[in-house]
């Protein structure tokens, strides 16, 4: 049903809890992950339009993203990984749709309507603009 899912990381402790439920689910699906962090601050917002060496946050991002590959290979998962840059609702959505995924995995923090308005919110954003499928997984969650 699902051949390949999105799923879209914080590089936070966030991450721990949408892992283990993603893993399981890519198994029984026998489905491909994508891992996704969206490096959102100064340089990563202008990279391109500027032509600009790799910020510490994207080093430390692809480092992330590279070892969370590893661990989910060690378990046999089909897994690779993107960085991607900028706004991150909106690389999301690019990303999900030019990979053709058919699911898309994100951790929410269960905020409220005014940290929301303060914090934003991606998952709200993500899920007003998109057709595919959603999974939530609420942080904390086992």
């Amino acid at each position: 049903m699902y051949h390949k899912i999105l799923v879209a990381l914080e590089n936070s402790q966030a991450d721990a809890t949408l892992l283990p439920h993603i893993v399981e689910l890519a198994k029984i699906h026998n489905s491909e992950l994508l891992l996704v962090h969206v490096a959102d601050g100064w340089v990563a917002r202008r990279y391109e339009d500027f032509k600009l060496r790799s910020s510490e946050e994207m080093i430390n991002d692809e480092q992330y993203l590279q070892e969370t590959v590893d661990k989910l290979k060690s378990k046999g998962v089909k897994v690779s990984k993107l960085l991607a840059l900028g706004d991150p609702p909106e690389e999301i959505l690019k990303v999900a749709d030019s990979e053709k995924c058919d699911l898309i995995a994100m951790t929410s923090h269960g905020h409220r309507f005014f940290a929301d308005l303060i914090l934003g919110s991606t998952i709200e954003d993500v899920r007003h603009r998109t057709m595919i499928p959603m999974l939530i997984v609420k942080m904390g969650t086992k």
